[in-house]
Parts: structure tokens; C-alpha cells; sequence
């Protein structure tokens, strides 16, 4: 299969370099990662194993690339407003896109522009960092779970899920896409969030008993937005949150990738982990509180000089 990787951070380069491993035909669109990649290859390394890709199809525009078979959006939603110029020149009569970003309202963006039938969305739970150009560490985890845009299990997001798995990339392929992305958003609202505004890891921030509470209380209030979006089932707020804090609690001293942006100055994806979610539990009668006041510390943040 030919693939497309439009997003060649921590996540792309990562899950493209294991798909490539395993045959798939992998096309990078690469920006400062372009020269030392096209000379010295790709290097993973993971705490499954490292590795080195030595020959890796990096193209500086996706013009260069083609259609494909598969688009593959990693990219930051922060750079969403490019995100169609970007797919288009990849797209043939049934070219698939299958977005693996944060938060809400990718999906809908893709499908407005070029039909719900072609989309699928992901969510990848991934502890994975960018290092020097060309160098990707792989921290842990890594499993995807993967559907159809318009719901349903389907022999295509089957199909995805078994090339995944082929590639060592743990993926279940599952008929309730929103619920999976909200259940990625319990995690990534607490975390993400008062990692970037206190300079603190997971860890540090579960290790302090009244940060602990309050991330309990933030995923609370997000399951709660949650199963007021007409989920095929509810989530399990007690028993999902503890899941999640037992799970980071393994996580030693993992860095979320808000925290790396904040403090290497970069914008923070506020738009798709908080705002569209505040206004869809809104929109269903849930006031996320708590979450608000953790979004209007965060973009306060933003706008500072």
C-alpha cells in the first residue's frame, strides 16, 4: 500500500518508520527533518528496540508525493487551517484518510472538504518524543484504535487495524469513534493541561495529592461532557478515571507534549483539546467548569508577549 504522512513529528515519522519496517510503501512530507533524513536515514529509538531506516521517501511538498492509497494526518491541529491544501494533491478516486490528531472536529474538517465516506479517525495512545532531526524516541505504549468517521465497524478500518498489528503497532479497529476520541481527551484535558501551565510532569502532578485530586476531578467533569454525546455506551467515570491514573502512574516522569511545547514556546493545541469539547458538552447541557478554568489559564498563557 502506498501511504502518505502528512505531520513527520513524534507521532508520524514514529508510526510511519514501523510501517515502512514492515513493507508498506511510507512517503514522508518532511520540513526540517528534509536533508539529514534524505542523507542519514530515519533512527527509532524504542523500548521495544531500536532501529534504523536507511533509505526513507521524504518529499518537501506533497505535490512531489502523489496520490496514494492512504493518507496518514499527524499533523498538529494547530496547523488545521493548512490541513486540506495539504491532502488534496494525495487524494485518487479512492484514496482513504485516516487522521491520528488530538480532540474534536478533525474528522468533521475532512469530511466537509472531501466526503465522509473516505474518513476514518484514530486515536493513538503514544509516549513518543522528537530528538535531533532524523531521531525519534519511543517512550512507550503506542496502541491506535481506529473506525469510520460515520460509524460502524467496517472491513476497511479491519483491514487498517491487521496492517498496524503486521507493523508491531498494537490497533483494534471499533464502531464507536466518538467515544474513543473522548475517552483519549479524559486523559489529555488533566494532563496536557496542568503539565503546560505548572512546568510539571505526570508524575510530579500525581505525586502531589491535592494536583491528583483535581486531575480526578478534570476527568470526572470530562466524562460527564462525554456521555452526554449520545455514545453507543457510557463511560464508567469512577472506574475509567482510576483505570487512567493507575495507567499514568506507570508513566515515570513522562513529559506530554503540551508541556514540551509551552516550554519550548510553541502554540498549544487549545482549540481541539479544549474549546470544541467545552462547546459540544455545552451544546448538551453539560457545564465543564473546571475545565474552563484550566483552558482560560492555558490561552491566557498564549497571548502573553
Amino acid at each position: 500500500m502506498k501511504i502518505g504522512i502528512i505531520g513527520s513529528g513524534a507521532l508520524g515519522l514514529y508510526y510511519g518508520a514501523m510501517l515502512q519496517r514492515s513493507g508498506q510503501e511510507i512517503n514522508f512530507l518532511l520540513r526540517r527533518d528534509y536533508q539529514v533524513i534524505g542523507q542519514q536515514g530515519l533512527q527509532v529509538y524504542s523500548v521495544n528496540g531500536d532501529f534504523h531506516l536507511p533509505h526513507v521517501a521524504g518529499y518537501p511538498t506533497v505535490q512531489e508525493i502523489g496520490t496514494v492509497d492512504l493518507v496518514i494526518v499527524g499533523l498538529k491541529t494547530i496547523s488545521n487551517h493548512h490541513l486540506i491544501d495539504l491532502v488534496s494533491p494525495l487524494l485518487g478516486a479512492e484514496t482513504a484518510i485516516l487522521t491520528l490528531q488530538n480532540g474534536l472536529g478533525n474528522e468533521e474538517l475532512l469530511a466537509e472538504a472531501f466526503g465522509a465516506e473516505r474518513i476514518l479517525g484514530g486515536v493513538a495512545f503514544l509516549c513518543s518524543n522528537r530528538g535531533e532531526p532524523g531521531i525519534v524516541h519511543h517512550l512507550g505504549e503506542g496502541k491506535i484504535r481506529l473506525g469510520e468517521f460515520s460509524g460502524g465497524l467496517s472491513e476497511r478500518s479491519h483491514d487498517l487495524a491487521a496492517m498496524f498489528q503486521n507493523a508491531g503497532v498494537p490497533c483494534t479497529a471499533i464502531s464507536d469513534l466518538r467515544r474513543a476520541r473522548w475517552e483519549k481527551l479524559v486523559w489529555n484535558i488533566p494532563f496536557n493541561g496542568l503539565s503546560a501551565l505548572l512546568a510539571k510532569d505526570v508524575t510530579d502532578l500525581l505525586d502531589h495529592p491535592p494536583t491528583k485530586r483535581l486531575v480526578r476531578d478534570l476527568m470526572l467533569e470530562v466524562i460527564a461532557g462525554a456521555n452526554a454525546q449520545e455514545l453507543e455506551e457510557p463511560i464508567d467515570g469512577p472506574g475509567f478515571s482510576q483505570q487512567l491514573i493507575s495507567f499514568t502512574e506507570n508513566m515515570d516522569h513522562y513529559q506530554p507534549s503540551m508541556m514540551i511545547d509551552r516550554a519550548a514556546g510553541r502554540p498549544l493545541e487549545l482549540g481541539a483539546i479544549y474549546t470544541t469539547p467545552l462547546q459540544r458538552a455545552k451544546a448538551a447541557g453539560i457545564n465543564m467548569s473546571r475545565v474552563e478554568m484550566l483552558y482560560s489559564q492555558l490561552d491566557f498563557g498564549e497571548n502573553l508577549p
